[in-house]
């Protein structure tokens, strides 16, 4: 078995570290795999410091070859020492390789934010297992509501999902009412034309003329989650603004920019914020 901390004092720069490397991060240890992703912050800072001696004229009346191989050796020192504070680098990476141990784990986003910001600013990994708490539970929450929803109309359960966690920031700005309570309103469905449930009133950004207004409107409320499922799923099936989206709902684009082009939301960036949440955090 590798031992962590046979690496730890390495400088890890020379090529045949590398295949130690690799064996430390194939390991089911954390400490194999922190060490060996802070091995290979080193080796990344090392080569960043010889490129920049390299792009420096070596000419001078100082420059020698025992210098330049005193200079080497202290780039070595240097950047093992960046690397123990760490540049962000080893931490990625270690997330990276830990994802990997059981399951495979591609990055992808998080985030919280109103539909007219975007959930997907910040890296995460696709991996529910590596996922953040609150993307797992709303995945969790709310999935089997999306397939019913699927079942319905032909649209994958996923695009769905990312459509609704655009709309709500993962469940963390659902739409409430004076009281508090929920509206369970995840798509940010208005309470306009022959409405007739519970209404709630709370304030939205709207864009005119591609210019974002604050303004108070009143959006629909239902019982539970499952009845924003299905209502969702009836205004796509018999509003024929939504034609086009049904017809390209297998599509992640043809989804996202159909849903653009009907009007069902005003943001310019709606349709490229929602395929990157498909795509990027309920692909796996």
């Amino acid at each position: 078995m590798i031992n962590p901390t046979s690496l730890s004092g390495k400088l890890a720069i020379d090529v045949k570290d590398m295949n130690e490397l690799r064996q430390a991060a194939k390991a089911n240890s954390p400490e194999a795999l922190k060490t060996a992703a802070t091995q290979f912050e080193a080796l990344f800072m090392n080569m960043m410091l010889k490129s920049m001696r390299e792009a420096t004229p070596q000419d001078g009346m100082f420059d020698s070859e025992q210098t330049r191989m005193y200079t080497s050796m202290l780039d070595q020192q240097l950047s093992q020492t960046m690397a123990s504070r760490g540049i962000g680098l080893a931490d990625a990476l270690f997330r990276q390789l830990s994802g990997k141990v059981g399951n495979a784990a591609v990055p992808g986003t998080e985030g919280v934010s109103p539909s007219s910001l975007d959930p997907a600013a910040a890296g995460v990994s696709r991996s529910s297992s590596s996922q953040p708490a609150h993307i797992r539970d709303f995945r969790e929450r709310l999935e089997p509501h999306a397939e019913e929803a699927s079942r319905a109309t032909g649209i994958p359960a996923k695009f769905m999902l990312g459509q609704a966690a655009l709309e709500s920031g993962w469940g963390r700005r659902e739409i409430k009412g004076a009281d508090g309570s929920t509206s369970h309103n995840l798509f940010g469905i208005k309470a306009t034309g022959g409405w007739k449930g519970k209404v709630v009133e709370a304030t939205t950004t709207e864009y005119v003329n591609g210019t974002p207004q604050t303004k108070v409107e009143k959006f629909r409320a239902y019982d539970s989650y499952a009845d924003a499922f299905r209502d969702y799923a009836n205004l796509l099936r018999s509003n024929p603004r939504y034609e086009s989206v049904l017809a390209n709902g297998q599509d992640v684009e043809g989804f996202a920019q159909g849903l653009q082009r009907a009007g069902y939301a005003t943001d310019p960036n709606y349709a490229a914020k929602l395929t990157r949440i498909i795509k990027q955090s309920l692909s796996a």
